[in-house]
């Protein structure tokens, strides 16, 4: 990889890992667009390579909000490791859709997910902030990895974009406690993910090795920031960046056919 393509891969990294500290969602969302339109891999190296990236941002951060109180690691655990199973099947029919479904599916469940966090955050404004449920029961946490899982191996990325706001809507957990939940989960479900994705020859090695020089500090920057941040103004800043990746994921997909 020349002197260009690492330095566009330690940025690309670097802003993969704010977002992932920021808001718990392993940094894969924007690794994936980025190495598809800006560094021009195929599409599924771009649904590939980004798996074994996140695990030391996600591992960055979960540490930085458990030394806060601000991640349940019970829960991020038990949903990581019934996730890591179903992240397998993920990725083998990633396999079988072709990298151009795999991408516009993406782009899709993120304009969702973009919409519904705006809309719930607006009905939420004038509604006391919650208390966090105590305990959540096993086969709650058992059904949000299976969704994060799934999610997570057949579009690469690191499933704290189902997990985040699953904890919040369904669990009744705070924003911010779930963020740091959800990177503990996503640290533990990114590994089979890797192991799959660079089985079927979808990981680029030297890429991944420069993301993860951006990823590292950036997820540290990104959870601090969080930590200090209202909890509305997470929330909204989760749904916008949600809605400028899907519309550049999509976009950049339906013009290079």
């Amino acid at each position: 990889m020349n002197l260009a393509r690492t330095a566009a891969a330690i940025a690309i990294g670097a802003v993969s890992g704010v977002l992932s500290g920021a808001f718990g969602i392993g940094g894969g969302i924007v690794t994936t667009p980025a190495i598809r339109l800006i560094l021009r891999a195929p599409a599924l190296v771009a649904v590939g390579t980004p798996l074994p990236v996140i695990l030391p941002g996600a591992l960055t951060g979960a540490w930085t909000y458990a030394k806060r109180g601000l991640a349940d690691v019970r829960s991020g655990v038990t949903i990581g490791l019934v996730g890591a199973a179903a992240s397998v099947l993920g990725a083998l029919g990633s396999a079988a859709a072709g990298g151009t479904a795999v991408m516009l599916v993406t782009a899709a469940l993120i304009l969702y997910v973009a919409g519904d966090t705006l809309l719930w955050t607006v009905r939420e404004a004038s509604v006391s902030p919650r208390q966090d449920a105590a305990e959540p029961r096993l086969a709650q946490l058992a059904a949000v990895g299976a969704a994060a899982g799934l999610y997570s191996g057949f579009l690469g990325l690191g499933g704290g974009f189902v997990i985040v706001p699953l904890l919040v809507r369904w669990l009744k957990f705070e924003t911010k406690r779930a963020i740091g939940t959800s990177l503990v989960a996503v640290a533990v479900l990114a590994v089979p993910g890797s192991v799959a994705h660079y089985a079927l020859g979808h990981v680029d090695l030297a890429l991944a090795a420069g993301l993860v020089l951006g990823v590292v500090p950036g997820a540290a920057v990104g959870s601090r920031l969080t930590i200090l941040a209202k909890e509305a103004t997470v929330r909204y800043a989760f749904a916008a960046m949600l809605v400028c990746v899907a519309v550049w994921l999509a976009a950049g997909e339906l013009v290079s056919r």
